[in-house]
């Protein structure tokens, strides 16, 4: 299996790919229509130097997925927001009987509003908001809240090693508690639906198949670079960190919680980014519980959010090279097998 560089997401009835600099998000709009939207992500730090940076990188990256996950829902919940009350029908006047100054006034409803960039900025605004109460709810649940039970519990135990293993159980039985609990939710089916229509397109190009509907369906859902992967690894880093962090302060307790955030999160993006490279039964084991983890967040797609999938994927990869491109370096790489067998 080559590493193919695309990844992406489900959103509201669809599918965003980003490859490189490229994304697109395609939705399948109730009168089945599908739409798509590329446009070009530059990220929080353009810089190509800073983003090869190992751990800095991983900060970087999750960032930029939230930013880039959050504005991919907001394009695809316009589809399916409710519709305005009807108003009350009023007879139309022709343009004979609109009176100059009212026809101006019309055309002005029409051509009205904020420029591009204003539009633009006020989006921004609102995906940083979304962000930033993301994290903040997201470090009261998983983070804050397994630390003052662990805390409560602690005042019956000596060992601070023996609380923060409990912590940790806590917090993976948090994380487990809201993957089950949001699963259940009717909406989120349909999301983890197209979320295995994600990963199926992404293994059918990875393990060398054209891009159709068939193979799409008959390729698995779990994938290693899945976003469940990393909140797992996440979650399993930030138990064994503070296992050997220790201090009798509980103000210092909580801060570097908070304050390891960062280099939690880009230690785990280089563990992502390994596993998503390379094959060997350490790196199998060690995706083992997130990739059955991905069994309640992916669910089997069917043929026309495939299509939804393809239409995604296509818009910014060209799968047929990449395979053309395989398919050259297995023919080479085949050939100086045997020459080197021939040496011998």
């Amino acid at each position: 299996m080559k590493y193919s560089g695309i990844g992406g997401q489900a959103v509201m009835e669809g599918v965003m790919m980003k490859n490189k600099d490229q994304y697109a998000v395609a939705v399948r709009k109730e009168d089945g229509e599908i739409v798509v939207e590329k446009k070009e992500y530059k990220g929080i730090c353009p810089a190509k130097a800073v983003q090869k940076i190992p751990i800095i990188r991983g900060v970087i990256n999750f960032i930029d997925s939230m930013c880039l996950g959050i504005s991919s829902l907001a394009f695809s919940a316009q589809f399916f927001e409710e519709e305005p009350k009807k108003e009350e029908k009023k007879p139309k006047q022709t343009e004979k009987e609109l009176s100059g100054a009212e026809r101006t006034k019309d055309c002005s409803k029409k051509v009205s509003g904020d420029p591009g960039h204003k539009n633009e900025l006020k989006e921004k605004a609102v995906v940083g908001g979304t962000v930033a109460f993301s994290l903040l709810i997201a470090i009261v649940i998983f983070m804050l809240l397994p630390f003052y039970l662990s805390q409560f519990l602690g005042r019956m135990i000596d060992s601070d090693t023996v609380v923060s293993v409990i912590e940790g159980i806590l917090r993976l039985a948090v994380f487990f508690a809201y993957i089950l609990f949001i699963s259940r939710l009717e909406d989120i089916q349909r999301v983890f639906m197209y979320h295995g229509a994600e990963h199926k397109c992404i293994n059918c190009i990875e393990h060398g198949f054209d891009l159709t509907v068939e193979n799409v369906r008959n390729s698995g859902r779990q994938h290693k670079r899945c976003g469940t992967n990393f909140l797992f690894i996440v979650i399993i880093i930030t138990v064994i960190c503070f296992i050997f962090i220790q201090t009798d302060s509980h103000l210092m307790k909580l801060l570097y919680r908070i304050i390891l955030i960062p280099i939690v999160a880009g230690v785990s993006y280089e563990c992502i980014r390994i596993a998503g490279k390379y094959d060997n039964a350490f790196i199998d084991l060690v995706n083992k519980p997130g990739m059955l983890l991905q069994k309640l967040t992916t669910r089997e797609p069917d043929d026309s959010m495939i299509e939804v999938g393809i239409a995604s994927v296509e818009a910014v990869f060209d799968w047929r090279k990449y395979l053309e491109e395989t398919e050259e370096e297995q023919e080479n790489a085949a050939k100086k097998q045997n020459a080197e067998k021939k040496t011998e």
